[in-house]
């Protein structure tokens, strides 16, 4: 099996690594006017059938979902199109008709990002493709005022950069007073970014949420990845249960620090997992906007053997266990609730600053 894609959560099937996300490195979601290939067209909505039939976190809403696009097949709806974005727009629409969900989506495979005979990515086809490791996510770190740390992160995609600069960042800002973590525009990733920060935010062993795969997709091969802050619980049949868990660092740099987390409508995924998470634990105050809820985590699945087309597949959900709620289609509501452009003015006036967002962040040291 190719990768398309690496966002550093999940896989749903042996070799396609995948992600808590809503959006991808690899897989474009802008316009292309590439022409429509009916052959291809109609392989892909039949792989996506079985796979959402297969892997699809609900069992019965992945039949549903493959049961519609069939029947669209029988029908001839999916043989013409103006180009691939149109097809694949539709495609979405028709899967969102029969259940909303916050990643689930077709989308295009860039032809430079496409593997296979011919392409020369396919010698490399064994790996997996994704942002470079050199690649920083967090777009702004630093003393925003006396005492108060801010660090902004744009997804957690876990690449030695990233995880590089948050480790410096813990290292200078130990024992700050308050920590602002902006996540407003973060797009989502993995759990990587949030199980190095957060031995730093608690000070004993604290579960934190409960996420379920569905089984099936365990048997063969696929789900969660190893990781030492995923522990296995009982769970009903046909599902595999996690406990995401955080153990506090030894001297730990915000043991005793005030969290402000600061979300919008934008903020998805893996961003929602850590706002819920420091929420439930009442270890931070979310302050802004409710989230965009797309809380269901899967992985990338190529859908035809050109690997024109790719869908995000979710084989698995997040949730609170005190009360079995996730996220999706919901989102995570703040507690303190204020339009996210202000978000930051409202964080430095809980920590005692007297400066606008605005003027903190360009006085930031």
């Amino acid at each position: 099996m190719h990768r398309l894609v690496f966002l550093a959560v999940a896989a749903a099937t042996p070799g396609v690594l995948a992600a808590q996300s809503a959006g991808s490195a690899a897989v474009t979601t802008e316009a292309t006017v590439e022409p429509f290939d009916k052959a291809i067209a109609l392989e892909a909505v039949g792989v996506l059938a079985t796979k959402l039939e297969q892997n699809f976190v609900f069992p019965a809403v992945g039949k549903a979902y493959a049961a519609m696009l069939r029947e669209n097949l029988a029908l001839g709806k999916y043989s013409e199109f103006a180009d691939v974005q149109a097809f694949a727009d539709a495609v979405t629409r028709d899967l969102q008709a029969v259940q909303k969900d916050g990643h689930l989506k077709v989308h295009i495979v860039p032809p430079e990002e496409r593997l296979g005979p011919g392409n020369e990515n396919d010698a490399a086809a064994s790996e997996p493709a994704g942002p470079p490791q050199s690649m920083n996510t967090i777009s702004r770190s630093g003393w925003i005022a006396d005492g108060v740390a801010y660090i902004r992160f744009e997804s957690f995609f876990g690449t030695d950069e990233t995880m590089d600069a948050l480790r410096a960042f813990i290292a200078e800002h130990r024992g700050a007073r308050s920590l602002v973590i902006d996540i407003r525009t973060h797009r989502g990733g993995g759990l990587d970014e949030m199980d190095l920060l957060f031995p730093h935010l608690f000070s004993k062993t604290t579960g934190l949420l409960a996420m379920d795969t569905r089984a099936s997709v365990i048997e063969n091969g696929g789900g969660l990845p190893p990781q030492e802050t995923l522990r296995l619980v009982a769970a009903p049949e046909g599902i595999v249960r996690h406990e995401h868990v955080v153990t506090p660092a030894n001297d730990g740099a915000f043991q005793n620090t005030k969290v402000y987390v600061l979300t919008a409508k934008r903020t998805a995924s893996a961003a929602e997992h850590l706002a819920l998470a420091l929420k439930r634990a009442g270890r931070a105050t979310l302050i802004g906007e409710t989230t965009r809820g797309a809380g269901n985590f899967g992985g990338m699945e190529p859908l035809d053997a050109s690997f024109t087309y790719a869908a995000f597949i979710p084989f698995g959900r997040t949730f609170d266990p005190d009360t079995g709620q996730g996220w999706d289609g919901i989102g995570i509501e703040p507690n303190i609730a204020v339009p996210a452009d202000q978000a930051l003015d409202e964080a430095l006036r809980l920590a005692g600053v007297g400066l606008s967002g605005e003027a903190a962040l360009a006085a930031m040291k």
